[in-house]
């Protein structure tokens, strides 16, 4: 059971880490600046539900996926590092994710706006769809894991979808420096995660090779 706590955990902290609901708020502050409040809430809703629906639909069928394509998950593990890497890269340096908007185009994808690109890339990155992948191989059969796997999933886009909702009133609290404090702490984190994941897939990777 502990090892079960233990997995859910590193879970949660490594999607929370890659999804980075602080860092999310002022891009979704700056798309929906010119809706409503009840328009800004229905927003938030539906791109927290996407965005869990689509790491849920990764970590259930990723692994066949890379089968079919003859894909290995050592492969991805290494890919996943960079992608880490430099997503931890950018968030040390306190750089946050931009999409650029201009007012004419912010009523003209309004409605849309939550699928893409709030949900997706913003939310649901190939930073997150990696780790699903990788974490749900990781889990193997043990249906303990995979469910504090999919339980770590749903939290951290609860907490995501509480922070988008509230996201006006938690901005002024913080403010930029502590933004950027969050941004950096969590940008190390991901980094140290990255190291891991490179290592985990090329070990196996490079000793595949020498055995050919």
């Amino acid at each position: 059971m502990n090892e079960v706590f233990t997995y859910a955990l590193l879970a949660f902290t490594s999607f929370f880490t890659l999804i980075n609901p602080v860092g999310i708020m002022p891009v979704f502050m700056t798309m929906t600046n010119q809706l409503s409040k009840e328009e800004r809430k229905n927003t938030a809703l539906r791109a927290s539900f996407i965005a869990f629906c689509f790491l849920l639909f990764f970590a259930l069928t990723g692994q066949s996926l890379f089968r079919f394509f003859g894909i290995s998950i050592d492969s991805l593990r290494v890919v996943g590092g960079m992608i880490f890497f430099l997503v931890g890269f950018d968030m040390l340096q306190a750089r946050l994710g931009s999409v650029k908007v201009t007012k004419d185009e912010i009523h003209e994808y309004a409605r849309d706006v939550a699928i893409t690109p709030l949900a997706i890339p913003i939310i649901c990155g190939p930073g997150s769809i990696a780790n699903s992948i990788i974490l749900m191989d990781n889990a193997g059969d043990d249906p303990m894991k995979i469910g504090g796997l999919i339980l770590a999933i749903f939290a951290v886009l609860l907490i995501t979808c509480l922070s988008l909702l509230s996201a006006s009133s938690i901005m002024k609290v913080i403010g930029d420096t502590g933004n950027k404090l969050m941004l950096r702490l969590m940008g190390l984190i991901v980094m140290v995660m990255a190291v891991e994941f490179f290592f985990a897939g090329i070990g196996p990777l490079i000793e595949r090779f020498i055995m050919k």
